[in-house]
């Protein structure tokens, strides 16, 4: 399987073939390498790259609420990235484009929310934060889809929520 994954700004081309149970070849801009994978809890990966001799880094990949984003936590820091952000709108495209329509931002997986940072009747720029949510001991900005207004605002400060609630609506 091939991705076109973009973070902060740089797209990368990443192909991905399992050779073996969790074991897996990845290339990443032509240059290729083998990955043991093992699943640590709901969006936990512990990976050994390049075998015996290589280096281990577990990872956290989980939804960041816009369709194509996700959040990843390596070595202590959180970026999102786009995947396949190109063929979808999103990423080095416009990111208007891909979100039309009345939209919902929702919480990636069970958190608290921390601050919302827009109010009903805002108007947003897409990718502008409007909402944060404490999941994983991690603080992630969710953002707007689309250039917008706020239709409603669906959680308060402090509020504990499940995955895939709807916090913010942008129409």
């Amino acid at each position: 399987m091939t991705f076109d994954v973009e973070v902060n700004g740089r797209s990368r081309t990443v192909a991905v073939d399992r050779i073996a149970a969790a074991r897996y070849r990845v290339v990443v801009d032509g240059n290729p390498r083998e990955i043991d994978v093992a699943r640590v809890g709901a969006f936990g990966l512990s990976l050994l790259l390049d075998g015996d001799r290589g280096v281990s880094r577990e990872i956290q990949v989980a939804p960041a609420g816009t369709q194509g984003e996700v959040l990843v936590r390596i070595d202590g820091r959180t970026v999102t990235a786009t995947l396949n952000g190109r063929r979808t709108g999103h990423g080095a495209a416009d990111p208007r484009s891909g979100a039309r329509g009345e939209q919902a931002v929702i919480a990636p997986m069970p958190g608290r929310v921390v601050r919302v940072l827009v109010g009903a009747g805002d108007t947003v720029s897409a990718r502008q934060p409007v909402v944060v949510v404490e999941a994983m001991k991690m603080e992630n900005e969710l953002r707007s889809p689309k250039d917008g207004r706020v239709k409603e605002i669906a959680v308060a400060p402090g509020a504990s929520v499940d995955a895939g609630r709807i916090l913010v609506v942008i129409e």
